[in-house]
């Protein structure tokens, strides 16, 4: 039985919503489609505005360009992210400074950030891992002490909470990505939630090639014009369509996924007990919504081997990021602040497991049982 590490969700009435976009002959951005997952996302967040674009990456180019990140700025962000956490500053000439991580949830350390604060920092982007919130209280209090933004990269944080508000609502911005391994997906696409008003004019008029074009489609000008500069970051509605089938169904996504992760963790845990394996830790104060199952194993040596046994058993698993800062990237366009002490050991004892919508608990049981054998041997 091939047990691949992910199956994009479909819900089964994907379909029908595209083939009604197409015969209602509207199929670029923001039509109805578009329309019902932008009110879905604010009515089920409590977002100001949320505005679907077409990767979560130009979310959060989207957002340093609101905050007018330019050269010379710093942004304060962790090494152990995906690459477009930093693209989105570093296209605006921002250096980024990487901030060591914390070895439980995998987050941000915030008790580190403000030692890599200097008067240049704009923003502070923490990243939101396998759906775990960052201790956020903290990083809004370092921010509002230093007059700094705070930027939530969300990508993986959809239907997350930290003491009670959903992640992407507790910065200034919030990111999202509806990419094909998400729990929610549109194949490409993603969201900038904005959580204050006086931000949203300026954000439409970015997403809308720098036009005010979102004013003529409502009936509040006669004409749109050139205003600023921006791009097209409207996503089609082909795609909108697909995301509103997975909208509808969001609540059983997350019920399906939440049992899969609590399947894996109870089966899992006699290793646990074991100390053969480490499992995700999950704050008291944070919700999460079962983005990801990971195990850590003692070294990236086992963690190869134990990827090789698995594959030969047509299961297939992945580690995750390179932290940036080891990159040649990060080394031009970054640099890390204080020790590095667990972010890279830490990355190198780190796997994730299968884990998608429609997971099936036979296909957990023998995943488990050859990461058992693996132990045995």
């Amino acid at each position: 039985m091939r047990i691949p590490f992910n199956v994009p969700p479909c819900v089964g009435t994907e379909c029908k919503y595209i083939s009604d976009a197409i015969n209602k002959k509207k199929i670029c951005g923001d039509g109805e489609y578009t329309m019902l997952c932008s009110r879905w996302l604010e009515k089920n967040t409590g977002a100001y505005r949320a505005l679907l674009t077409t990767s979560c990456t130009h979310a959060t180019e989207m957002a340093a360009m609101l905050l007018d990140i330019k050269a010379g700025d710093e942004v304060i962000m962790p090494a152990y992210t995906f690459v477009s956490t930093a693209n989105a500053f570093v296209l605006r000439g921002a250096k980024v400074k990487f901030v060591d991580i914390r070895p439980d949830t995998m987050n941000i350390d915030e008790n580190l950030i403000e030692a890599a604060i200097t008067e240049r920092t704009k923003c502070i982007v923490p990243v939101h891992y396998a759906g775990v919130s960052c201790e956020m209280d903290k990083i809004n209090d370092i921010a509002h002490k230093h007059e700094i933004h705070v930027v939530e990269d969300a990508a993986q944080g959809m239907m997350s909470a930290y003491k009670g508000k959903q992640l992407g609502t507790l910065g200034d911005f919030g990111c999202y990505s509806f990419h094909e391994t998400k729990n929610y997906s549109m194949g490409e696409g993603g969201c900038i939630l904005i959580n204050d008003s006086k931000y949203v004019e300026q954000a439409e008029i970015i997403r809308e090639k720098g036009t005010n074009r979102s004013k003529f489609w409502r009936g509040e000008i006669d004409k749109y014009t050139w205003i600023a500069s921006g791009s097209s970051y409207l996503p089609s509605e082909l795609n909108a369509a697909y995301l509103w089938g997975q909208l509808e169904a969001a609540q059983e996504i997350y019920n399906d996924r939440m049992r899969s992760w609590n399947e894996y963790y109870t089966l899992l845990t006699p290793l646990k007990n074991e100390e053969k394996i480490q499992l995700p830790v999950i704050p008291e104060e944070c919700i999460h919504n079962a983005h990801m199952f990971y195990i850590k194993v003692k070294n990236i040596e086992e963690r190869n081997n134990l990827i090789d046994f698995l594959k030969a058993k047509d299961i297939y698993t992945v580690f995750h990021y390179i932290p940036l800062h080891s990159s040649p990237a990060g080394r031009k366009y970054g640099e890390f602040i204080g020790e590095d002490r667990y972010t890279t050991c830490e990355s190198e004892r780190l796997l994730r497991l299968p884990m998608h919508y429609g997971l099936t608990s036979d296909k957990i049981e023998i995943v488990v049982k050859s990461i058992e054998a693996f132990y045995k041997l």
